[in-house]
């Protein structure tokens, strides 16, 4: 998942959910010089995303998506998923969307000395461009496809992400309820110290 399923997982804990994205940018196994929380979010985020590369529905729909979405199909899922978690927010968390997102660009502390000078860029593009917010739409959807192509170091065809979406809805819907019926019994049983 994208940014705002690692923030659903993070247990409503606003310092975990930094913490969380922060996995991203950190990359080894040693982490001792980090912070417990931060070590506890790339832990999650670590799961997180071990969790979705091997859930059988989600490899299904991988499959599914290769030939529209060459060497990006994952990419896409994650993007995808993210859409489909915002759109259906009430489903899955009791807080409201807007205040879920609110709650959690406030509690981000930029002077975090585990916060990499790239982290801190993103999550200020992010809070500018209220990307989380924006996931619920469809043409937040498509601004995030063209914008993640765009990143990627070669030609690819996530600038059609959106197209795709709308042509295999109803399997990556299926997919996604399957997904998130399974992680988040596997997910919130995690012991994260």
């Amino acid at each position: 998942m994208n940014f705002l399923g690692h923030l659903y997982f993070s247990r409503n804990d606003t310092e975990l959910m930094a913490a969380n994205l922060l996995g991203d940018f950190i990359k080894g196994k040693d982490l001792s010089s980090y912070s417990k929380t931060t070590q506890r979010g790339i832990f999650l985020h670590r799961s997180i995303d071990s969790y979705i590369d091997h859930h059988p529905a989600v490899l299904d729909l991988l499959h599914t998506l290769y030939k529209p979405l060459p060497k990006v199909a994952g990419v896409a899922v994650d993007l995808y998923f993210d859409h489909l978690l915002a759109k259906n927010w009430s489903d899955f968390h009791e807080m409201p969307f807007e205040t879920f997102i609110q709650n959690f660009y406030k509690s981000i502390d930029f002077k975090n000395p585990d916060f990499t000078p790239d982290f801190r860029f993103m999550l200020t593009k992010m809070m500018e461009k209220n990307w989380l917010f924006q996931y619920q739409y469809t043409y937040g959807l498509q601004r995030a496809c063209m914008g993640v192509s765009g990143r990627i170091s070669f030609k690819n065809e996530l600038i059609h992400g959106a197209e795709v979406f709308e042509t295999l809805e109803k399997e990556i819907k299926l997919a996604f309820q399957m997904y998130m019926s399974d992680a988040n019994i596997h997910l919130n049983s995690l012991d994260l110290g």
